[in-house]
């Protein structure tokens, strides 16, 4: 086997590992915390099915792609919880560090490719960026939101915390954050949500 191959399989494998790392979230019907991997995967199928509510045009393989490696680095980094202040101080140190190690498996125009990909992710600047962004967002609130806001209570997350991210979900589709904010309402009513 030449060293290139090998190196894309040995990334391959690596990426069986974030099958491991779970999240807060749990899958719909109040079921076990979800994977990573169940994440990326629900979002890139979601970017594709919505992708007509993009507030722009979006290469939508390359939305797809950037929700399937954007927790890529989660395998070392660890999943950071959206409303945890103290994790979120150090997350970026954590995943730079993973993004370098995990991506550099990879022959080097791979590796390149990757991290400029997950750069502009993280970046939020571009079209492609900022829907994916809006799934990265939109599908955890739609699961909380299917268990009737277990996860919200939990953690006794506020409306403050919700909105605070969610308001970036209309930088990449206003019709989306409608319905995030319709949803958002209707569980602060219920109580789910601290108002």
């Amino acid at each position: 086997m030449d060293d290139r191959l090998k190196r894309q399989l040995d990334f391959s494998l690596e990426l069986d590992k974030e099958k491991n790392v779970f999240r807060q979230t749990h899958l719909s019907g109040h079921g076990r915390s979800e994977n990573d991997a169940e994440h990326a995967w629900h979002m890139a199928v979601m970017a594709y099915v919505l992708r007509e509510y993009s507030n722009a045009p979006v290469d939508i393989a390359k939305v797809m792609l950037m929700c399937l490696i954007h927790d890529v680095v989660e395998i070392d980094a660890g999943d950071t919880y959206a409303y945890d202040a103290d994790s979120l101080k150090t997350q970026k140190a954590r995943e730079d560090a993973a993004k370098e190690r995990i991506f550099s498996l990879l022959p080097d125009d791979q590796r390149s490719e990757l991290i400029a990909l997950f750069d502009e992710f993280e970046a939020y600047e571009t079209a492609e960026s900022k829907f994916a962004h809006a799934m990265d967002n939109l599908q955890p609130l739609m699961l909380n939101h299917s268990n009737d806001g277990d996860d919200w209570r939990r953690h006794s997350v506020t409306s403050e915390q919700i909105y605070g991210r969610q308001r970036k979900t209309a930088l990449g589709s206003e019709k989306l954050f409608e319905v995030v904010d319709d949803i958002i309402k209707e569980n602060i009513g219920k109580g789910n949500i601290k108002a």
